[in-house]
């Protein structure tokens, strides 16, 4: 891997935007493939970063900052990706369920799901189920992640589940959920496809979803 690569990467995994920006400004420049800038590049280090926050071995904070610094990259990529006709390698909708104000937990997990390459459409926080399927028909998802920190607001991931189950998407569209109080029997309970105790595993599962 080319050293420019190496330092895209390790300057994003410590936050800095700015020198991150610059440096696939100059990888472009030099001629390296825009998708092996964010394969090896911006997708390695945040690949990196989730790993250690799942290991503990950094925190909320950092896990924002490198975030930071991947979508600063990502902003120069874009031009080139889309001119080589390279897209996201899938999309999905995100949102906090109705009643519950909650977004750290869903940013969190925005962050990581963006760092393994796939399409973040974000609904913020007191998402209605209709907004959850309108949202996922108009972008064409593949997955709905719903969040709920609350046990008073997790029964809105039911309804979310019950009216994507019941609408012409279902079986199109996997429901991810997640969140303090949600577990793996309520995720069987209520029939999502998928859940994760944390932003690493969610965006681990999203990927596997996808493909």
């Amino acid at each position: 891997m080319s050293e420019l690569l190496k330092e895209i990467s390790e300057n994003l995994q410590i936050g800095k935007a700015k020198i991150v920006a610059e440096l696939v400004g100059r990888a472009l420049s030099e001629g390296i493939p825009p998708q092996k800038i964010l394969d090896d590049g911006l997708l390695a280090g945040m690949g990196i970063i989730g790993a250690k926050f799942k290991a503990n071995e950094v925190f909320v904070p950092e896990v924002l900052v490198a975030a930071r610094a991947m979508n600063k990259g990502t902003e120069i990529l874009k031009p080139a990706l889309a001119a080589e006709g390279i897209s996201a390698k899938g999309k999905a909708v995100i949102g906090t369920v109705k009643g519950d104000l909650h977004d750290i937990g869903k940013n969190l997990v925005k962050m990581m799901m963006e760092g393994r390459g796939i399409e973040m459409v974000d609904l913020g926080v007191d998402v209605p189920p209709e907004r959850f399927l309108e949202a996922a028909k108009e972008h064409g998802a593949s997955i709905v992640c719903c969040s709920a920190l609350l046990t008073t607001t997790m029964g809105e991931i039911k309804n979310v589940v019950e009216l994507i189950k019941s609408s012409d998407i279902a079986g199109k569209v996997k429901v991810m959920i997640g969140g303090a109080p949600i577990t793996r029997a309520y995720c069987d309970q209520i029939g999502a496809d998928s859940y994760s105790p944390d932003a690493a595993s969610a965006a681990e599962a999203a990927e596997a979803l996808i493909s």
